[in-house]
């Protein structure tokens, strides 16, 4: 069963007009979530805001926003100020441009979300949008106001649907020269390239979703499941492994044991 929609506009590109839905293409619905409870009561405790100096509670109506200029030094914005600035949702996601598939880089892509024809009518205009971006192979971009922020989005074609992509915001990435270009060069010597090589070679696989699973999460729901059934107590901590050596090893050496443990040949003899 789909989930539930959380938006509802109209995708435009010049003349062409369609109704859409859009759902958020991940979730961390399913992610255990804790609350703060009196361990003496069990009762779940209410957090409150209070003035860092008198320590007296601080109500709703007295509460404003602030951006420090310095150091104990406020400039106070009113909720007029800031709903002046708010950005008018039109609901409707205007195709401005297109630009390459392959043009924008992965740092900028932010969250993914489903967009679909709302109903029979728009589906012949949404599959003609979504077909010409596949056959020019193109990514139209776009501005819409999502999570209370207007959004620069880029709209992917994928199999019989578009997704949706938040872009980050340009002050939001930081370039890579900065810290790449620090790392000194090597040279790195083809024996021990050919080798690395062929340990991703042996290495590799065809993606399973099931290659990333959160192992904390599912551990957590074990011993929520095993508590809530039976009473059970918690599951025993783990004890640590043996420290890591911290000596320095050949890396032609350590190469040789690793493709001999993935290969299953005994490892060549040790390089005098």
């Amino acid at each position: 069963m789909a989930p539930k929609t959380f938006w509802k506009g109209y995708l435009k590109l010049s003349f062409v007009t369609c109704a859409v839905t859009m759902t958020p293409a991940v979730s961390e619905g399913e992610k255990v979530k804790f609350h703060t409870l009196n361990r003496a009561t069990g009762n779940r405790i209410e957090s409150r805001y209070v003035d860092s100096e008198t320590g007296a509670v601080v109500e709703g109506d007295d509460e404003v926003k602030g951006y420090e200029v310095g150091e104990n030094e406020y400039v106070i914005l009113e909720d007029d100020e800031l709903e002046a600035v708010k950005l008018e949702s039109t609901r409707t996601i205007e195709i401005d441009m297109f630009v390459p598939k392959d043009s924008i880089e992965w740092i900028w892509y932010d969250r993914p979300h489903y967009l679909m024809p709302a109903d029979s009518v728009a589906r012949e205009a949404y599959s003609v949008v979504r077909e010409a971006m596949k056959a020019t192979d193109m990514v139209g971009i776009s501005r819409v106001v999502l999570y209370r922020r207007e959004r620069a989005v880029m709209l992917e074609p994928r199999d019989n649907g578009i997704v949706l992509w938040t872009l980050r915001y340009g002050d939001e990435v930081r370039k890579e020269d900065v810290y790449f270009d620090e790392i000194e060069k090597v040279k790195v010597e083809p024996p021990l390239k050919a080798m690395v090589t062929t340990l991703i070679k042996e290495r590799s696989r065809k993606w399973d979703p099931a290659m990333v699973r959160d192992p904390v999460q599912l551990k957590l729901k074990d011993i929520i499941a095993a508590k809530s059934k039976r009473g059970g107590k918690p599951a025993a901590r783990k004890k640590p492994g043996p420290e890591r050596p911290n000596n320095v090893v050949n890396i032609m050496d350590a190469l040789k044991k690793s493709l001999a443990a993935e290969t299953g040949k005994k490892a060549p003899p040790k390089r005098k």
